[in-house]
């Protein structure tokens, strides 16, 4: 190939911003050469290098635009000190496969049982094998929709909000509502009801879910059976997960404090 045909390549690649075929074409091309390849599988890994690093791009774009507020990952959790229950569910959980079947998943437990990391590296797991996922907190969520209902913008955030492949609602029972708050975060989360998967992480058991809604028993009735038809329901209840953390980071530390005075003895 001459000189100024691989210039001019160049030049097109770069105007349709293909980087890996750009990057990719001196060190192809001296290879196809080298071992008689034909134009057919020099164009093909081309593209092949192309699609791959698009694919890495739009899985670190996945994962920024979900809003997580850590990246907490499931392999970080230790998983002999979750909840008994948590531990049976999870390696199903893992699978993804309740986000292909549009069920939900309830955390609810005492507080600090690792809820949200789980829920975190569900929908990180979730953003590696390409689905959309947003992660919010309740509070926030219902700011946003009192804002949208204010600004008359509401229904742009709710088709917005169907269409994700995963929503998790974080600190669902770390403030009350008053009725038409309740109202509003009840339509907005049955919207996804049946078709699209949600997380939802509790610190109160079902029984007190009322204390949430208002006292509203109806309301509350009702949101327990959408949110609860064949879902995964994961009882977090529990002793403090990020307490066995600490005292065991703090463990580490008197063992290894203990090694240097033992060191300089």
């Amino acid at each position: 190939m001459n000189k100024q045909t691989l210039e001019h390549i160049q030049q097109i690649s770069t105007e349709l911003r293909l980087s890996a075929f750009r990057k990719d074409l001196d060190q192809v091309i001296t290879t196809a050469i080298k071992e008689e390849t034909s134009f057919e599988e020099v164009l093909l890994n081309l593209l092949l290098a192309e699609q791959q690093i698009r694919l890495i791009n739009r899985r670190k774009a996945q994962l920024r635009n979900a809003g997580f507020p850590q990246l907490k990952y499931i392999q970080d959790l230790v998983k002999t000190e979750l909840p008994a229950d948590a531990m049976t569910q999870l390696p199903l959980l893992e699978t993804l496969d309740f986000i292909d079947a549009g069920q939900n998943v309830i955390l609810g437990g005492s507080p600090e049982t690792g809820k949200t990391h789980i829920a975190i590296g569900l929908g990180i797991k979730a953003c590696q094998q390409g689905k959309s996922v947003l992660f919010t907190s309740i509070p926030k969520m219902l700011t946003q929709i009192r804002e949208c209902h204010s600004s008359r913008t509401l229904r742009a955030l709710e088709l917005k909000f169907e269409k994700y492949d995963l929503v998790i609602c974080d600190e669902l029972g770390y403030i009350s509502f008053d009725k038409p708050g309740a109202e509003m975060l009840f339509n907005h989360i049955s919207l996804r009801t049946g078709i699209k998967s949600t997380i939802i992480t509790s610190n109160k058991s079902f029984d007190k879910w009322h204390e949430i809604f208002g006292m509203d028993t109806v309301l509350t009735a009702a949101l327990l059976d959408r949110l609860t038809h064949k879902s995964f329901l994961v009882n977090m209840n529990g002793k403090s997960y990020r307490m066995k953390e600490t005292k065991s980071m703090m463990g580490s530390k008197n063992i290894n404090n203990e090694i240097e005075v033992a060191a300089h003895i």
